[in-house]
């Protein structure tokens, strides 16, 4: 499958071990390239739903001058909940915060995603709504001391525990809830 890729070295740009796991489902050969210190902010007046498209581009576009025979994937997650932005928490105070926002509320998550080659590229966003149930302070404090979920938009990893105790429905994809809509990916990866 996709051998349409084989002319190239796919690269994937992002720490996220999710992510890895995710691309790797697809039974690609990747490698995992990291360009530190990358300006992640957007500007204040775009659209919530544009957030996570226009840093997934402002990562491959940091990429671009070291691309020759590579395909790059980048890709950026936020959560939204009642016109809020949740990123990664900054620490324990914070995502005990955000979990708490979550629980009992249903809140969507955008994935912005970005291919791209030295001569096309392919962008696209994809949204998840997600309903938590009602979460204890108990139930929150565990999760967060136990599974450190300072990496993750939200605060939360669906793949851990608290997607076991508190997801009571998903409307949309449940791998772009963990970080990459590979369904979407695979689609466009193999239109190049």
């Amino acid at each position: 499958m996709l051998d349409n890729l084989n002319k190239y070295n796919i690269i994937l740009g992002s720490n996220s071990p999710r992510r890895k796991e995710l691309l790797k489902g697809l039974n690609l050969s990747f490698t995992v390239k990291t360009i530190d210190g990358i300006n992640e902010s957007y500007p204040p007046s775009i659209p919530i739903q544009d957030i996570p498209l226009y840093i997934a581009k402002k990562k491959a576009a940091a990429y671009l001058p070291l691309l020759d025979n590579e395909l790059l994937i980048t890709a950026d997650t936020i959560v939204r909940i009642n016109d809020s932005i949740l990123g990664k928490p900054a620490d324990r105070s914070d995502a005990i915060r955000m979990l708490k926002m979550l629980a009992g509320n249903t809140h969507e998550v955008l994935t912005g995603v970005c291919i791209i080659t030295n001569k096309q590229e392919r962008t696209f966003s994809v949204s998840s709504n997600v309903k938590f149930a009602q979460l204890s302070a108990n139930d929150i404090e565990f999760y967060v001391d136990n599974y450190k979920p300072f990496d993750k938009a939200g605060a939360y990893g669906i793949q851990e525990w608290i997607g076991f105790v508190a997801v009571e429905a998903i409307e949309g994809s449940f791998y772009n809830v963990m970080g990459l809509p590979v369904q979407k990916v695979y689609r466009e990866l193999s239109r190049f």
